[in-house]
């Protein structure tokens, strides 16, 4: 394996969620509190969100922290996590004043995931170019970390009220070596995804091949004393059995497979179209799937997930009925993480709150 292993930091166990139950918007927010909920009343440590402008089979929230705000009054202990905010697309101000308000609401409970984007075509709404979002998004950074750091704003204002504690829980989304260089020399937290384009020199590069330089690069670039944070994202749907599992996972996949090629693009949809075989499907999108045993055994061949620091689990690009995704949550704290390393807090609630949730 390549490096090192991250530290002697007991690992952390996250769930993430896009938001794409299948319902409307509003149900939508209600099934992903609840699963949250349910993460924290099984001992997860974190729960991170995406944001999506527009585009609904993508994903369903396009403002993160109005929805983190409704989580965190249901909760008590859970991390709440933005994966990401697409920094370019927002007022650097006001993403550092929200950001602000949530953290005292929820008892100092955010973390701040921050990226690029993904999708350069909804830069265009913004009145912006998707091909300068790199650069904006260096200067929204630089804003955001500014202002939080007591800094004069233009005109001579600070932030009120102030927001110097959450410097140090600014993460730095990234498919590239350079970004994993840029989030350590920061140091700042390094969030890598569940799945992300492979090189044209290597199409069916393992996660692992490709994320482990990353991973190198920020830990050469992270200052010495600063502590690792590395998230590693993964799709993680577990099922009582495999026949169950391989049974709901096939028709989310082959969802997924068909829209992505009703897109248009090229890539994916070229090499793993809806007619390919399940096994190809599974493989193409990155995905563990299975029984607990099955799991277990898929996200230990990824040598990444021995240098993370937490370990977040999505049930993308599957996305498998709300009580599916439940049980999921249930066998996922309960066998898997636990046979990766990862222990329940002492401080996580009781299973009996899941009553009072």
């Amino acid at each position: 394996m390549p490096g090192t292993s991250h530290s002697s930091r007991p690992l952390r166990l996250g769930f993430f969620s896009r938001l794409l139950d299948d319902a409307p918007a509003a149900e939508r927010y209600r099934l992903v509190a609840a699963q949250i909920a349910h993460a924290e009343a099984f001992g997860f440590d974190s729960a991170w969100v995406a944001q999506h402008h527009f585009h609904e089979h993508e994903g369903g929230l396009p403002s993160p922290f109005v929805f983190l705000a409704y989580v965190a009054s249901r909760t008590r202990r859970i991390r709440l996590g933005t994966g990401i905010v697409t920094l370019p697309l927002e007022n650097a101000v006001r993403v550092a004043e929200d950001a602000i308000v949530l953290d005292l609401l929820s008892g100092g409970r955010l973390e701040v995931g921050v990226g690029t984007g993904g999708t350069p075509e909804s830069f265009a709404a913004f009145g912006l170019d998707g091909n300068d979002r790199s650069a904006i998004f260096a200067r929204q950074l630089a804003a955001v970390r500014s202002a939080w750091a007591g800094q004069p704003l233009a005109g001579g204002d600070t932030l009120y009220p102030s927001g110097s504690q959450l410097l140090g829980r600014i993460w730095q989304a990234t498919f590239s070596v350079s970004g994993g260089t840029r989030a350590g020399n920061a140091s700042d937290g390094l969030m890598l995804s569940r799945t992300q384009p492979r090189p044209g020199h290597a199409p069916h590069a393992s996660l692992a091949e490709i994320q482990n330089p990353i991973v190198d690069a920020y830990l050469a670039a992270l200052p010495s004393g600063h502590t690792p944070r590395i998230v590693g994202s993964r799709s993680v749907f577990v099922a009582d059995t495999r026949k169950e599992a391989l049974r709901l996972a096939d028709i989310g996949l082959r969802r997924s497979a068909a829209r992505f090629a009703a897109s248009g693009q090229t890539g994916l949809a070229d090499r793993a179209g809806p007619d390919a075989p399940l096994e190809q499907l599974i493989a193409e999108y990155d995905v563990h799937v299975g029984s607990p045993d099955d799991v277990i055994a898929s996200l230990r061949v990824d040598s990444t997930l021995a240098r993370v620091t937490d370990l977040v689990c999505q049930v993308h690009s599957v996305d498998p009925p709300h009580e599916a995704i439940l049980r999921s949550i249930e066998l996922t704290a309960t066998v898997v993480a636990p046979a990766l390393g990862w222990t329940r807090g002492a401080s996580a609630p009781d299973l009996q709150a899941l009553a009072l949730l």
